[in-house]
């Protein structure tokens, strides 16, 4: 299990285990952590789990696709750091990664 940290935009935290091979959503909706609402299920076609890495934690999570960059066109509040968590994969090499989740998003 990988531990993950989710941080609401008001500072709650939620540190979770996630299982390798899940998304950093899956993570977050298997454990009911408010903010991301994955309404396409992970598929890439939304941006409703819009998720601001790290920045020390960014180069770990791998590069954007073009789809993904797509999608967070969509997105309010895009920064260089920002990433759709069902994108990224869950890894022994993610242990202590930390994602903020946008205000817009609660």
């Amino acid at each position: 299990m990988t531990k993950i940290t989710y941080l609401e935009h008001d500072g709650a935290a939620h540190v979770v285990d996630v299982a390798p091979g899940l998304s950093v959503m899956e993570g977050a909706t298997k454990n009911n952590i408010p903010g991301i609402d994955a309404d396409c299920g992970g598929a890439c076609a939304c941006a409703t789990c819009h998720v601001f890495v790290d920045p020390a934690d960014l180069h770990r999570t791998g590069g954007r696709s073009e789809m993904e960059q797509s999608m967070l066109d969509f997105a309010e509040g895009v920064q260089e750091n920002s990433r759709l968590s069902c994108q990224i994969k869950v890894s022994d090499a993610l242990e202590g990664l930390t994602v903020t989740m946008p205000e817009n998003q609660h």
